[in-house]
């Protein structure tokens, strides 16, 4: 290693260990009446005990945060009592509420209100003040079995206990729980803004497959325990609100595209009967149809028309329903991401999770057509680290489709220096994307790290992923993955390549998840690459669908086929790498996730033994405990580590 690596790394280690040991703001809420909002934070890298702390700072920004919890503990996304006064949070399991002073501090310490045997998975203060909805797994009266710990699967149920819902009431602290649901299991509860029904989404039972495709809402009488069933909400149905039309109350809710599996979330909305127990259940209309932007959250505003967050190419940007168009309006838009929106009662205030390309996220608060004001500051030692320059993208594919993404450049260089050795790090989903914020995340092999070790980095939008509307997100489908979504990356390298940006003869390609798994499929189709890094990545299709907690169905909605359609051939096999692993020259990284559930860490078992069986240099990193994403110290740090050291060994000219 030269002098100047030496001291590129040496760099790069201090950045890994600054961003490893920083503190990320989560679950911001705002107040009923706008003037506070409350956010957790804790250390980006999980302890053994994971701990956070909960914060209050007025939505102005006036005033310094007060710390409302002793940060011994991990707390819950926190939710605002009716009257603005207290705050409902779990923690250890249990359901708890901190009262608020004058000062916005906190008055006395957090009061336990539960002790539910299962532990509180959720939970939403009602209207009426007196109430508390839980979901909750579990009965109080269950006996402990001791050492019965089998696990048992039926042709409908599985070991994990469907989740209920229950009522609780503040001043006895009695729990009612609402048994009409049988055993289907309750994913969500959104409240009528006037303190009538409750919408709720369930499942059949608690396991993603086949619960996610199986989700239907209902109607709740929460006084007479009368539950109405609106019918299915299709796959992946998440976010139930309520807005009031002329014609009456509606339910809106996102769910993926119907009918397929693959593409972009919808809003669909019905009118809820005024009479549901003997009205027909309505028909959902698409109110997201045509749309060139992609809505990622859908939001309940007591007194108005819900707003949504939209991701919108390499920005995002904030909507409201306008009632009687049945469309949604844009209001704001900013580079980069947004996320966890909240809203006061009127939703004249919101508050978002927002950064910038050189600054992480962070909390922003003001009106929903902006400006939002950064009012949290949880990581401010890393505006003293240069970090390299980013660069927005434009540019077509072969057949003319639109694409964007982003290029890094290592600090204080140009594109004049060029060409650079130059890492392509491929998202995940595949309905995944790279916006214009900050580029260290750490479930990628992360951009800017790379970046600040002196490579230039590639960060493309493929097709297959979010913010170009429906169409551009539902193309890998049926034996896909791997096709029009990989030359759309190989010909921004190619673009790169000839703009004397890359040095064609040092190129990396690198990714976690489904960009894992392009990773892997990029050297089974060509040589170029000279390291690659594939990071709990999908090495065979049929194995996930098996193995995988979405299961075959899902899976095969993009691989194309499921192993139990007959002997074959499959189409999963033609588009999983191990199928071509014979052909792999590339040194290669794996690295995983010991107790990874999304992507089992059998596939990059599988892939080590394949190139361990024909002699492909490469190194197999399992990390204990982890699951899909890495979060303990110790194994961030060594993840960064080694990834890097990694392209070092095969990019870098070594003396």
């Amino acid at each position: 290693m030269s002098l100047e690596q030496g001291v590129l790394a040496a760099q790069s280690d201090v950045v890994a260990r600054a961003v490893v040991d920083s503190v990320i703001p989560m679950f911001p809420a705002v107040s009923p009446d706008g003037r506070t909002v409350v956010h957790t934070a804790r250390p980006l890298a999980v302890a053994d005990r994971p701990a956070s702390v909960l914060w209050a700072v007025p939505a102005d920004g006036g005033a310094p945060p007060r710390q409302l919890t002793d940060g011994t503990t991990w707390i819950g996304a926190p939710r605002w009592a009716p009257d603005s006064a207290s705050v409902f949070f779990t923690t250890a399991g249990q359901l708890h509420r901190v009262r608020l002073a004058a000062d916005g501090g906190p008055d006395g310490p957090a009061e336990a209100l539960t002790t539910w045997p299962g532990g509180i998975e959720n939970h939403l203060p009602l209207a009426d003040g007196r109430t508390v909805a839980l979901i909750a797994a579990g009965e109080p009266d269950e006996a402990e079995d001791g050492g019965d710990d089998v696990m048992v699967w039926t042709e409908r149920t599985g070991p994990e206990p469907s989740a209920r819902l229950r009522l609780l009431d503040l001043d006895s602290g009695a729990v009612r729980t609402v048994d009409a649901f049988g055993d289907r299991h309750v994913v969500e509860v959104a409240e009528r803004p006037d303190g009538g029904m409750l919408a709720v989404l369930s499942w059949d039972c608690a396991e993603e497959d086949p619960g996610a495709l199986t989700a239907r809402l209902h109607l709740v009488e929460t006084a007479a325990g009368a539950v109405h069933d609106l019918g299915p909400a299709g796959h992946a149905a998440r976010c139930p609100v309520w807005w009031r039309a002329e014609d009456g109350w509606h339910l809106a809710h996102l769910a993926t595209t119907p009918p397929g599996l693959v593409g972009s979330p919808a809003v669909l909305d019905r009118a809820v009967p005024a009479d549901p127990g003997h009205q027909a259940p309505p028909e959902a209309r698409d109110l997201t149809a045509g749309t060139t932007v992609c809505p990622r959250e859908l939001l309940q505003v007591q007194d108005g028309p819900p707003l949504a967050v939209f991701a919108d190419g390499l920005d995002t940007a904030l909507f409201r329903l306008d009632p009687g168009e049945r469309r949604f309006c844009r209001l704001h838009t900013r580079p980069g991401i947004v996320h966890a929106l909240t809203a006061s009662r009127t939703g004249e205030t919101v508050a978002v999770l927002a950064g910038t390309a050189y600054e992480p996220k962070n909390v922003h608060a003001g009106p929903p057509d902006g400006p939002l004001t950064r009012i949290s500051d949880t990581r401010p030692e890393l505006r003293d680290i240069p970090w390299g320059s980013q660069e927005r993208l434009s540019y077509k594919a072969s057949d003319g489709l639109a694409l964007d993404g982003l290029l890094l450049l290592p600090p204080g260089r140009t594109r004049a220096d060029g060409p650079f050795p130059m890492i392509t790090i491929a998202h995940g989903g595949p309905y995944g994307r790279y916006t214009d914020e900050w580029q260290f995340h750490i479930d990628l092999p992360p951009g800017q790290l790379f970046a600040t070790a002196g490579y230039a980095v590639f960060l493309p939008n493929p097709r297959g992923g979010e913010g170009r509307g429906h169409a551009f997100a539902a193309t890998a489908v049926d034996g896909a993955v791997g096709g029009a979504e990989w030359t759309d990356i190989t010909e921004g390298i190619d673009l790169l390549v000839a703009q004397g940006v890359a040095d064609p003869d040092r190129l990396g390609i690198g990714g976690w998840s489904h960009g894992g798994y392009l990773a892997a499929w990029a050297v089974t189709q060509t040589d170029r690459f000279k390291a690659a890094i594939v990071g709990a990545g999908i090495s065979d299709w049929g194995m996930l669908g098996a193995t995988g907690e979405q299961g075959p169905v899902v899976e095969s909605a993009g691989s194309g086929s499921i192993g139990w359609e007959g002997p074959g051939p499959h189409l999963h096999d033609r588009v999983s790498p191990i199928s071509y692993v014979s052909r792999i020259r590339t040194p290669v990284l794996i690295l995983h996730g010991e107790e990874d559930t999304n992507v089992p860490v059998s596939q990059g078992r599988f892939l080590h033994r394949a190139l361990r069986h024909h002699g492909v240099p490469h190194e197999f990193a399992v990390y204990p405990g982890e699951g899909h994403g890495i979060s303990g110290r110790g194994h961030l740090l060594d993840l960064l580590r080694r990834s890097l050291a990694w392209y070092d060994r095969w990019l870098t000219p070594q003396p």
